[in-house]
């Protein structure tokens, strides 16, 4: 690599690791930076896993050391995390992609107008308590979420940062923190599974797990300082560009 492209893939990555971190949708930022660089895209995504493995590592240790993870449930839900993104990398090749792009695109504007409107969402820790539905449920939405985490995943850490703030009832920084476990497990498990199929260049990819190991330590320990005042804009602007790119891709 020439020093311009470490220097772009590097800058690509702490900020797409900082973002990532916060309110989920580094992807938007990821994998494009890895595509411009002139990798496939099936290569791009599994170089993009291993950049976000490390990434979300970092930041997992961060929320866990803050207590900002719920591991009663979480012990529920990895599993389930684990092996829908295993069966989201097998079926990636086989998916119509832009059929996908726009069911997404409604889900997040959805997501957006509903978070704007809900003043109070997430602002404080409302948590009742675990019960069969709810453990049910979330089992359900995690295997769903690592599935498209697996298959395609640009806004999986913002879907699972909704779930817990909407159906749970946590607060920002442990939704933050609930979903940043569960969104490094589905990325392990997309990271073996390209790795196992040869679509993951180290080469070009562990210079940008650096990058992504610094941004994500940021980011967290900004999200953890701040808490919802910061948080919830961030997440909002993140769901915004996530539909802005995919109207830009379909049209």
């Amino acid at each position: 690599m020439s020093l311009v492209m470490l220097l772009f893939l590097f800058a690509a990555g702490f900020i797409a690791a900082f973002v990532d971190s916060i309110a989920g949708g580094g992807g938007i930022i990821s994998i494009p930076a890895i595509m411009a660089i002139g990798m496939p895209p099936h290569v791009a995504l599994g170089t993009n896993k291993l950049g976000a493995f490390f990434g979300s590592f970092t930041s997992t240790i961060a929320y866990s050391k803050s207590k900002k993870i719920y591991f009663p449930l979480i012990k529920y839900l990895i599993p389930f995390t684990f092996i829908g993104a295993v069966l989201g990398v097998e079926t990636v090749l086989s998916i119509n992609e832009r059929a996908l792009e726009k069911v997404i695109l409604v889900l997040i504007m959805l997501i957006a107008v509903y978070t704007i409107r809900k003043k109070e969402l997430g602002v404080s820790n409302e948590f009742k308590g675990l019960t069969r539905e709810n453990i049910i449920l979330g089992c359900i939405l995690a295997f769903s979420i690592g599935f498209y985490d697996g298959m395609f995943g640009p806004g999986s850490g913002s879907f699972l940062l909704f779930i817990f703030i909407s159906i749970y009832k946590f607060d920002y920084s442990i939704s933050a923190g609930n979903g940043r476990i569960l969104n490094f497990t589905s990325v392990m498990a997309s990271l073996i599974t390209f790795a196992l199929n040869g679509s993951v260049d180290f080469a070009r990819g562990i210079p940008f797990a650096v990058s992504m190991i610094l941004g994500g330590y940021a980011g967290t320990r900004f999200a953890i300082k701040k808490g919802a005042k910061v948080i919830k804009p961030i997440f909002i602007a993140i769901a915004l560009a996530l539909a802005v790119k995919m109207i830009y891709s379909t049209f």
